[in-house]
């Protein structure tokens, strides 16, 4: 797959993505609005799914109100979460609220 080109907005997201730090999550509105296009949550939902770059930390990145959402593998999203320490209920991260990384944290 090429690399996507400098400046364009897949370039934005996997460079918002690479940014959450071990331990937090994003919501894909999250990195959205972080990657300058605020509507765009589907887009990132796109370009987290055929991302294959093992420096994206891709499992970081859950639907509103911290629903884990779609991944390639559900159970490694899971382990990977729980691996950094991470709560995971059946459906939902319980601790959504702390864990969050938003646009404040990121500045």
């Amino acid at each position: 797959m090429p690399s996507p080109a400098p400046g364009s907005f897949e370039t934005r997201v996997l460079h918002v993505v690479r940014r959450i730090p071990r331990g937090r999550v994003a919501t894909y509105g999250d990195v959205a609005a972080m990657a300058g296009r605020a509507r765009a949550w589907r887009a990132v939902g796109t370009i987290m799914r055929t991302c294959r770059s093992p420096s994206v930390p891709c499992h970081r990145v859950v639907a509103a109100g911290g629903r884990l959402g779609g991944y390639s593998d559900p159970l490694r999203k899971r382990r990977l979460l729980r691996d950094e320490g991470v709560v995971v209920g059946p459906a939902t991260l319980p601790q959504f609220a702390t864990i969050r990384w938003t646009t404040l944290d990121a500045d």
